[in-house]
């Protein structure tokens, strides 16, 4: 379906603008197929996110700080999110014996467990996206769309 016709308008738009829209509806559909996959499992995309970034550290704590710079959503509030993933027991807070303010954070057990869970699924979800296209069609596309952010 056109952009057009998605968005119920006969305004002409110049074709920035229509990708700029395309792009951002786009980006909300894949992100609300993410979080209906994902919410029969108690946990939101942003500690989704958060998790899969602590998988990523293979048994190494990460910061805050390290973990904010890896979020796909930048705009998350990193503290918040890990407060909610250690109260549901999916990642632990870590204190530096030699210094007390510095906190890390690792993914549990559990936390892999989940994610282990979720792979599938989530993997299902993705490859739906980009079912109409080739490998060759996806490779261009994510090439033309890391230009667009550069």
């Amino acid at each position: 379906m056109k952009i057009e016709e998605l968005l119920k308008t006969k305004d002409t738009m110049s074709p920035s603008k229509k990708l700029a829209l395309n792009l951002i509806v786009t980006a909300n559909h894949i992100s609300d197929k993410v979080q209906f996959a994902i919410k029969p499992f108690g946990i939101s995309s942003q500690q989704f996110n958060v998790l899969r970034i602590l998988r990523g550290q293979k048994n190494k704590p990460a910061n805050l700080s390290t973990i904010q710079d890896r979020m796909v959503s930048k705009m998350s509030n990193t503290t918040r999110l890990v407060d909610k993933l250690v109260e549901k027991g999916l990642s632990e807070r870590i204190v530096c014996p030699s210094n007390r303010r510095k906190i890390e954070i690792r993914i549990t057990a559990k936390g892999l467990q989940l994610l282990k869970e979720l792979d599938p699924i989530i993997e299902n979800v993705e490859n739906s996206f980009s079912e109409n296209l080739n490998e060759k069609e996806i490779e261009l596309l994510n090439t033309k769309l890391n230009e667009l952010r550069s």
